[in-house]
């Protein structure tokens, strides 16, 4: 609990609704009337949920839907449409541009909570299938192409990233060069096996105090411990 969950909604009534609820789950609340006012907030904090009413006075939340999911660092937090509008087209489209839920006013406040809280379950299996974090100072977003090392990010090429990230999703194996010149560029390009321990001469120097979770092993390859 003590998610962070922003509700945008023009309809006072329903934003204080809204609010009084989920705070009474545990939930934290961002509250704001208007699109730009919460477009400004997410450039500083992003939040792990988003109510969102489709008929707004400014940006309606069509178009906002569509900006944070064409946005990397927001494309995958999800959102949750709420509306009066009942048409199907609306919410075939609303689902189409990757919200994960949709409820039509007037709603039920019970219900309303138990898909935040279904929503937010959802993402959060997903987000632990996508991360794999190695001692809590190794952590590799697969999904954001992120890598950090005791909370700092690594700006990792995207070779880089892919090595390390053939080798710590099958931690413990040990892969010949041959296999990771497979994995990264299969049959499409053709390069010396000798290549592998540039980049990976590369990727430790980057990951510094994590380097040592890479391994040599002599005459035969590279695994992730």
């Amino acid at each position: 609990m003590n998610e962070l969950i922003a509700i945008v909604d023009d309809e006072p009534d329903i934003l204080e609704l809204v609010s009084i609820h989920l705070e009474k789950a545990n939930y934290k609340i961002a509250k704001f009337d208007n699109s730009q006012e919460f477009l400004k907030f997410i450039e500083k904090k992003t939040p792990d949920l988003l109510i969102l009413d489709l008929m707004l006075p400014d940006i309606d939340g069509i178009e906002v839907c569509k900006q944070l999911k064409s946005d990397k660092k927001t494309s995958n937090f999800p959102i949750i449409m709420l509306t009066a509008k009942g048409d199907e087209f609306d919410k075939v489209l609303g689902l189409e541009l990757g919200a994960d839920d949709y409820i039509t006013k007037p709603f039920s406040t019970r219900e309303l909570v138990a898909r935040v809280r279904a929503v937010l379950r959802r993402y959060r299996m997903k987000t632990a299938e996508s991360t794999i974090n190695i001692n809590n100072d190794l952590v590799i977003d697969l999904q954001r192409y992120s890598v950090t090392v005791n909370g700092h990010p690594v700006n990792l090429t995207s070779t880089e990233f892919n090595i390390l990230k053939v080798l710590a999703t099958k931690r413990g194996w040990v892969f010949s060069r041959e296999q990771l010149l497979q994995h990264l560029w299969g049959d499409d390009k053709i390069v010396i096996s000798r290549t592998i321990d540039v980049h990976i001469k590369h990727l430790r120097e980057k990951l510094g105090s994590a380097a040592h979770y890479i391994k040599n092993i002599r005459g035969v390859g590279y695994k992730l411990e």
